[in-house]
């Protein structure tokens, strides 16, 4: 194998560039050509096929930063239709044309998807990536357990595991999550001394769509309450507690996953049903939803009778940490592994494999350790991926918190997870007096004196 590419789709991840620079330096000591494919799938699909050269003389290129979140070659929601036939032609007389061996896809479900009818056309493999954590199973054959359903939000029959072994986990950790995490502890202690100064009830919003892998992250800033989508809102319960926590202090932090759902299964983010172009439901505001709620069930005679003057609507406030999470320099536990899994990813397909995942797996024994899985066994009988959900061995419903074996999963993958050059960088970085004169030097100009294109397009 003499050249291959890779491409980045789906939503951006703070260790994308750290996973292509992996994959770079692992194709550099193996002798073998990388072309980054600009935008993802959207790259494959233009008939100029915009790329760049990422390792000339087999040297890295020195745009190619592991410590820069997002991605240097682009990213999109593009992706391949596999009943497209004529169009796929295309993308393999186009990859023939470049002369391009395999194909590292970074992503997600759908990038998988989206990988599946090109690798029927030439050897692709999957890096792993999304602040989610929720591409791979909490065992192997949890996907046996879901049942046939019409609608786009699929019915997850009940457990029939009620535990499971740390160890089991496919994939325990995608690269981004911990940065997410780390961005959402921070947010949560910052409005926690508002909420507390002002004697009020906090809802922070997280993301994590349908799995609450976030929201249960979020437990290292300390919030009183923590709601993650797996488990349905028990509204007399969760106002029994919140009456009870703000009796006690005064004040309520309450961390909600984008994706809750009520006691009747429907998503209060999605008040309006509406689609972005991967086919995820586009959330309005599930803290939103739960603040209305809540106003509703405690009245302004609740807080009237603890704070003069004060109503209901303006003793609850609620915050999105938001697209911060996606962004910004990745942490070392994200730079590191992100970096192992793109070098994965060149020796599976230097090895001659085809349409599998690189993971990151954990045991008690080895600790962290790369492997593979096909892609194939992510699938339910009806073809589909789901999305990883948190366990109910996870998740302590009573308390509104981990538990304990969720307090272990959490600590194993978050209690070294910032390293020490994190640190330093924050220290001598954030107030440079060069950024005062200077402005952002985007690496997208320097990109674009790079790309090239088929030349008879």
């Amino acid at each position: 194998m003499k050249r291959i590419a890779i491409l980045t789709a789906g939503g951006d991840t703070p260790a994308l560039n750290a996973t292509i620079y992996g994959a770079v330096e692992r194709a550099n000591a193996l002798k073998i050509e990388v072309y980054g494919i600009i935008r993802g799938y959207a790259g494959l699909v233009d008939p100029r096929t915009p790329h760049v050269r990422l390792n000339p003389l087999f040297t890295t290129i020195p745009e190619l930063d592991p410590c820069k979140g997002g991605t240097l070659l682009g990213a999109s929601r593009t992706y391949v239709d596999p009943a497209e036939s004529e169009l796929l032609g295309q993308i393999g007389s186009r990859l023939k044309k470049l002369g391009i061996e395999g194909l590292i896809c970074v992503g997600g479900d759908g990038t998988i998807n989206g990988m599946q009818p090109l690798s029927e056309m030439l050897p692709c493999v999957l890096a792993p990536k999304t602040i989610d954590n929720d591409l791979g199973l909490n065992y192997l054959d949890e996907v046996h357990e879901w049942n046939e359903a019409g609608d786009r939000k699929e019915l997850l029959t009940k457990p029939q595991r009620e535990a499971i072994q740390l160890d089991e986990i496919i994939n325990f950790a995608t690269p981004g999550y911990a940065t997410a995490c780390f961005v959402v502890a921070q947010g949560m202690e910052r409005i926690r001394t508002t909420a507390e100064s002002h004697r009020r009830i906090a809802i922070v919003e997280v993301m994590g769509r349908d799995s609450g892998y976030i929201p249960l992250g979020s437990a290292y800033g300390q919030p009183d309450v923590i709601l993650i989508p797996e488990v349905p809102l028990d509204m007399d319960r969760l106002e029994r507690r919140i009456a009870e926590l703000y009796d006690l202090q005064k004040h309520v932090v309450i961390s909600i996953g984008e994706g809750i759902v009520d006691s009747t299964g429907h998503q209060l983010g999605a008040a309006h049903k509406s689609f972005d172009p991967a086919g995820n439901v586009v959330f309005s505001g599930a803290a939103e939803e739960l603040k209305r709620m809540l106003v509703k069930r405690f009245g302004d005679e609740f807080f009237d009778s603890r704070r003069k003057h004060e109503s209901g609507d303006s003793a609850i406030f609620t915050r999105k940490v938001g697209h911060t999470q996606r962004g910004g320099r990745p942490i070392l536990f994200d730079r590191f592994y992100a970096t192992q899994l793109g070098g994965k990813t060149v020796d599976l397909l230097h090895q001659g494999k085809n349409n599998v995942i690189a993971t990151l797996q954990w045991s008690t024994k080895d600790g962290f350790r790369l492997d593979s899985i096909p892609a194939q066994r992510l699938r339910d009988q009806w073809g589909r991926i789901h999305a990883r959900h948190v366990h109910p061995s996870l998740y302590d419903a009573d308390k509104f918190q981990p538990s304990r074996l969720g307090m272990q999963y959490l600590s194993t993958i978050l209690t070294s997870a910032v390293g020490a050059d994190d640190i330093e960088q924050l220290s001598r970085e954030i107030f440079s007096p060069g950024k005062l004169v200077a402005r952002y030097q985007s690496v997208n100009i320097d990109i674009q004196r790079r790309i090239e294109t088929i030349k008879d397009a």
